[in-house]
């Protein structure tokens, strides 16, 4: 038997994957002054956005004499040479740094996650014990916090100063994460669980076998944010760590941008000219951008799908 395939009529165009929804039959179609107009706004906002990181990719790329003939920060390139990324990867300080974030990144992620998950979830189940007193708990830190001397004092008094850990729990939960993730886990569908649990399932094994693979989207996007908040972190160093061989890649990037201490080979080699100061700056900035900038991409398609669903459901 022949499957009878739908045509569109005469004269109409088969909407492509690709196309503009259709539009409302009250909305007036944009002119061709609009969409010039749109085009050109957003064309000047991507030019404001990727101009200054071109300088700093360029600037961190280029010779002694090409800055120094710039004047200071390169536009144009001139010769390409990785000299200023050579010396930081091999000075020690700034690889053990990276290596610090790097763990640090990857081990507060896992417990944020783990907790704010777990958080969520428990949340989302209205029937559960002290839903809402936690509920209003978790809101009012939202809005009033003891402050930085007690903070300070608590992890004080917990040993945890000059260690990672000081580095990892004072941050470990946003109330606002658990909030979007307790949203989306509203979301899904109550009858889907309720026959999980009529054929033998555990809370444990709805949550990891039910629940977070329809969240795919949203633990992408709050994976993200963790790991960028990780990442860019660099008060909570500065204040618990005394050791300066403990300290994150975005501590040592600041001291070496304000001049306050370099590396011994590395401050040489400014010094007797070999390598300039400016390129080794712009280096550790992109050096610090790098892995935000590779993975933001990959989660950008959930950003719509996970935020949106999460803070407007629950």
């Amino acid at each position: 038997m022949t499957a009878v395939i739908d045509k569109p009529p005469a004269g109409q165009r088969t909407p492509s994957r690709w196309a503009a929804p259709p539009r409302p039959v009250w909305e007036e179609a944009p002119s061709k002054a609009g969409l010039a107009g749109k085009g050109l706004v957003l064309t000047l906002a991507c030019l404001g956005i990727l101009f200054p990181l071109w300088i700093v990719v360029v600037t961190s790329l280029s010779s002694l004499k090409t800055i120094n003939e710039a004047g200071g920060l390169v536009m144009v390139p001139k010769g390409i040479t990785f000299v200023a990324y050579r010396e930081l990867l091999s000075g020690g300080q700034v690889t053990r740094a990276a290596i610090i974030s790097i763990g640090i990144t990857v081990v507060g992620t896992l417990f944020s996650m783990t907790v704010s998950v777990l958080c969520a979830y428990g949340l989302s189940r209205t029937g559960s014990l002290g839903h809402r007193w936690i509920l209003m708990t978790l809101l009012a830190t939202m809005f009033f916090s003891a402050g930085l001397i007690p903070t300070y004092l608590l992890v004080q008094s917990l040993g945890l100063t000059d260690t990672y850990l000081a580095l990892i729990l004072p941050s470990a939960i946003s109330v606002f994460n658990i909030l979007v993730l307790r949203g989306f886990f509203m979301g899904i569908s109550q009858e889907l669980i309720d026959s999980a649990r009529i054929d033998g399932a555990g809370e444990v094994r709805i949550l990891w076998q039910i629940v977070m693979p329809l969240s795919r989207a949203v633990l992408a996007v709050i994976t993200l944010f963790y790991a960028v908040g990780y990442w860019s972190a660099w008060f909570n160093a500065s204040l618990y760590l005394n050791d300066q061989n403990k300290m994150p890649l975005q501590n040592v990037m600041i001291q070496l941008v304000q001049k306050q201490q370099a590396p011994v080979g590395l401050g040489q080699a400014i010094r007797t000219g070999q390598l300039s100061g400016l390129a080794v700056q712009m280096a550790v900035m992109v050096m610090a951008l790098l892995p935000v900038a590779v993975l933001s991409p990959f989660v950008q398609k959930h950003f719509k799908k996970g935020m949106l669903t999460g803070a407007v459901k629950g």
